[in-house]
């Protein structure tokens, strides 16, 4: 409890500093701030929450290094024209990607699709629109920026997950239909809604307000991973279709 409390009052005090620095003019230090709060909470997560499900432990970790990844670049290579960016460009989204992969993974062994299939097909019917709607609007604001096939690639793969992790925790929250699988979905409602204003942000129009509203939702998103983290993954509805995971 007392190591759990020393984390809070860290990332309080690293996002108080990251607003700070961003509304100031100091786009530099925000950024160094903004990248320290997800590995801090994973810290806590590690310290703080047993058993640990491993896949979601992977989704943590996976997500921290890519934030520590973008505070090495930002030191080691501090002019952004060097060549190395394209590297770590490719590195750092392809550790997001992963990280939501496992997230993916994470919820599927938390469902029943042949319940889903049975009793949610209309659900998952109007997600399955939404989510070719959405990633068509994300494709027509990227494409003029996306140079190479390599980075079309990516970019679209990268919105699929986060779109597909999204409607799978909303399926995760009408199957389980507890506590657990309705903080699940808030954290990644928070982290979509965080990726959509980055991408507004780097297309669009880049804006300080824009990267806080983004990075507060990131700290809400882990916020809830780690407290659904701590409750047990039971159904008020105990029948065949619940597996009983933690």
């Amino acid at each position: 409890m007392y190591k759990s409390k020393i984390f809070i009052i860290l990332i309080a005090a690293v996002y108080v500093f990251y607003v700070v620095f961003e509304f100031n003019g100091n786009p530099d230090l925000a950024f160094y701030f903004e990248s320290l709060i997800v590995p801090l909470v994973v810290a806590r997560y590690v310290v703080s929450v047993k058993p640990k499900n491993k896949l979601f432990l992977m989704f943590f970790v996976l997500f921290a290094l890519a934030d520590l990844l973008a505070i090495f670049d930002k030191i080691a290579y501090p002019d952004t024209s060097s060549d190395y960016y394209q590297y770590a460009y490719y590195l750092g989204n392809s550790l997001y990607v992963l990280a939501y992969f496992m997230l993916f993974f994470k919820m599927c062994q938390s469902i029943n699709f042949k319940y889903v299939f049975r009793n949610l097909k209309i659900h998952l019917f109007v997600l399955l629109i939404l989510d070719a709607y959405l990633i068509y609007v994300l494709y027509a604001i990227e494409q003029p920026n996306l140079l190479t096939n390599s980075i079309y690639f990516l970019e679209n793969i990268y919105n699929i997950i986060i779109l597909l992790v999204l409607s799978l925790s909303l399926l995760n929250y009408f199957y389980r239909d507890n506590e657990k699988s309705l903080f699940l979905f808030f954290g990644v409602l928070c982290l979509v809604f965080s990726e959509v204003i980055d991408i507004a942000n780097i297309y669009i129009s880049q804006s300080s307000l824009l990267n806080f509203l983004a990075t507060t939702l990131v700290l809400g998103a882990f916020y809830f991973f780690y407290e659904q983290s701590r409750l047990p993954n039971v159904s008020p509805r105990e029948d065949e279709h619940y597996p009983h995971l933690k």
